[in-house]
């Protein structure tokens, strides 16, 4: 069955889409008595995510350190392989991208979660497991209570948040490692001003951490340890590997290599990367330390990858890219597993797809929709922003030239509709409007956007994946996390591909 064909997502009607909710989500009796006050509008929150700034400015030091930790996970005598070799042809697996947020909207995901993972052998995690920076200390209430009910492992790749703490909660959390790898290795008369304001990791508790694991994630079925923060689950039909791409997505000579190995063979491929190869209508290949990309390795005919997914971007998108020698590979963005949600109508008509074999969730219409919402709340001017989800779709068809998903019969968009979404950011056909004239809902750094694009109640338009592998067929559906209570049971498909494995 195709997402198209479901009875009730947001390609359908509004209220598939959240926008009409018969009854509250069961997630607020999952809620800790007291919701964590996590908001991207304090300057403590930014503060304490000042690495990402440190280390755009004065080089990334994610590469040095990971080379320290990964000797120390060998020296403890983890294989070189880094592999978890599983017998079973058929599995299946859940993935959900930037999740750590532990509010709401993290909360939100799942009981849909649960309901649509049923039965699934794991759980990965595709960067950013804990906001804002990766401290242990995060791990009991962002990670172990809101998937305590989730009854097999978990893995995980970091995302750069995770790497704001030198990546020690996540080794110790996923990796059984407890080791500080750094300081940061700059060097240069200048060395001084990084070393000063790099944000050095927080002590870890061990003992609080095994509690929260053993009162949370403590059954025998729930554990497990991967290898490191880069790793490849081997089975007989399809190898999944996790690669760990840092804060700037640029990955060491070490894991280059490991990854060329790795990826050798004939066998059916899936990779799964803290940043998207593509993303919002770009190529964003990956650099490998050294020379050469990620993505020339997973085009590479040879390794036989079929599809890859990344985190990072707040979202759900799909492009299927014809690789010029009869392969078509699918390249998807899922992060909206829980974090605030990036918007989708500043993504301009598709270039490196055909927009009709472009998806994303949400739809253009229903972003726009929602930001306008928010931009007339915090402008107190809502009768000048404010958008239903009609209106929205058609300024954006208008804008795009494009056929949205969800049509309506209504007129064209009004006057105000249309300066609403040329501020709000959605492009002119193919092309973005000058930087000066749009509101900063995409273009601006992440640390600003960021404040911009998070609230707690529904529609939370979030997303998370079922992966189904059979010994002929690798199966992909993107599953809708609205936070209305009628729709956790069954949620909603908001997209599916199936993949041929021969």
């Amino acid at each position: 069955m195709s997402a198209e064909e479901y009875p009730d997502n947001s390609r359908t009607s509004e209220a598939g889409a959240g926008w009409v909710c018969q009854k509250p989500g069961t997630f607020r009796d999952l809620l800790p008595e007291r919701v964590p006050d996590f908001s991207w509008r304090r300057p403590r929150v930014l503060w304490r995510s000042r690495n990402d700034v440190v280390a755009h400015l004065f080089g990334d030091p994610s590469n040095a350190i990971r080379r320290r930790c990964v000797a120390a996970l060998r020296e403890r005598g983890t294989p070189a392989a880094f592999t978890v070799h599983r017998a079973e042809p058929e599995f299946s697996f859940a993935l959900l991208g930037d999740t750590g947020e532990g509010d709401r909207s993290q909360y939100a995901v799942v009981p849909p979660l649960l309901n649509a993972a049923a039965g699934t052998d794991f759980m990965i995690i595709a960067s950013d497991v804990i906001y804002p920076a990766g401290d242990a200390d995060q791990y009991p209430g962002k990670f172990f209570r809101p998937y305590k009910d989730y009854p097999a492992p978990i893995y995980a790749i970091p995302g750069n948040h995770d790497w704001y703490d030198g990546l020690r909660g996540f080794l110790h959390v996923f990796c059984d490692l407890d080791t500080d790898c750094s300081p940061p290795p700059w060097r240069g008369p200048l060395s001084f001003l990084p070393r000063l304001l790099w944000r050095s990791p927080g002590e870890v508790d061990a003992a609080a951490l095994e509690e929260a694991r053993r009162r949370y994630r403590g059954a025998p079925g729930q554990r497990s340890v991967q290898p490191g923060p880069y790793w490849a689950i081997d089975t007989p039909s399809l190898r999944v590997i996790g690669v760990d791409t840092g804060i700037t997505g640029t990955i060491d000579r070490g894991q280059g290599r490991w990854l060329r190995e790795v990826s050798a063979g004939p066998k059916p491929k899936l990779l799964v990367t803290g940043k998207p190869l593509y993303v919002d209508d770009e190529h964003r290949p990956g650099k490998i330390e050294g020379g050469g990309t990620v993505d020339e390795i997973v085009r590479d005919p040879a390794h036989n990858y079929v599809a890859a997914i990344g985190g990072d971007i707040h979202n759900y998108q799909r492009y299927p890219i014809e690789t010029g020698d009869g392969r078509t590979i699918q390249y998807v963005v899922s992060g909206g597993g829980g974090a605030f949600m990036h918007a989708t109508h500043t993504i301009p008509r598709t270039r490196v797809v055909e927009e009709d074999r472009f998806r994303c969730y949400p739809l253009r219409g229903d972003s726009l929709s929602r930001y306008s919402k928010l931009y007339g709340r915090w402008l107190r001017l809502p009768k000048l922003f404010e958008l239903t989800p009609e209106e929205a779709t058609a300024a954006v068809r208008r804008r795009l030239g494009i056929r949205p998903a969800r049509g309506y019969d209504g007129p064209g968009p009004s006057l105000r509709a249309r300066f609403v979404a040329a501020l709000l950011g959605v492009p002119r056909g193919g092309r973005h409007r000058p930087r000066f004239l749009r509101a900063p809902v995409h273009k601006l750094p992440q640390r600003f956007r960021s404040e911009l694009a998070d609230w707690d109640d529904p529609p939370f338009f979030k997303s998370f994946l079922r992966v189904d592998v059979t010994e002929s067929q690798l199966r992909i559906r993107c599953h809708a996390a609205t936070g209305c209570g009628d729709q956790e049971t069954n949620p909603p498909c908001e997209d599916e591909v199936v993949i041929p494995l021969r």
